[in-house]
């Protein structure tokens, strides 16, 4: 197996065209959340990079290979107050999604281009993100919410040192109920 190069890098307005081309695919969609919208079109890669421009937090890059834009992975950091007031909205169809490993935190999450899938490449973007995320944040734990039935990422995360107490979390995916694993990785 030929090893294929890839590199983590801030996102530029020349990677909309391969955001748009890459993330529309049901294969991806169907493993994330309604923020990741299917079909994905070029209008959703201009929002979705504008967006992270816009707040050059240093929490979100892409992943290139071979000088294209192949998908994203973001390490964020999350507020942990206990009565956050965002998680108490009367609405039926809003849940409480707060999830609580430690009290510093942050929350994994990726996509790449099906045709890179299966090369290592996601394990070693993670490891990555991983470092970068306790060098870089004021946190002590990272997390990650693979759905239940997703086996490929919930392997590259144990893969990385990702453990899960196999305690599920539902979450509401375009009106149907999924469940998702809570995995994570502590600071050492």
């Amino acid at each position: 197996m030929t090893k294929i190069e890839y590199k983590l890098r801030k996102f530029r307005k020349t990677d909309i065209d391969n955001i748009a081309k890459y993330a529309n695919n049901k294969n991806i969609a169907k493993w994330l959340t309604n923020e990741f919208p299917h079909p994905y079109s070029k209008k959703d890669a201009e929002s979705f990079v504008n967006m992270i421009l816009k707040e050059d937090s240093g929490t979100v890059f892409t992943i290139e290979i071979n000088r294209e834009a192949c998908g994203s992975i973001a390490v964020i950091p999350q507020n942990n107050e206990k009565n956050n007031s965002k998680n108490t909205v009367p609405n039926t169809q809003i849940q409480d999604t707060a999830i609580n490993i430690c009290d510093k935190q942050a929350e994994l999450g990726y996509w790449l281009a099906e045709k890179y899938w299966n090369n290592g490449i996601m394990t070693l973007a993670i490891k990555e993100m991983v470092d970068y995320g306790f060098k870089t944040f004021d946190i002590d734990c990272i997390f990650a919410t693979p759905f239940v039935n997703n086996l490929v990422s919930q392997k590259v995360l144990k893969k990385v040192g990702f453990t899960s107490d196999n305690k599920m979390k539902k979450i509401i995916k375009s009106e149907e109920t999924y469940e998702v694993f809570i995995f994570s990785i502590k600071k050492d």
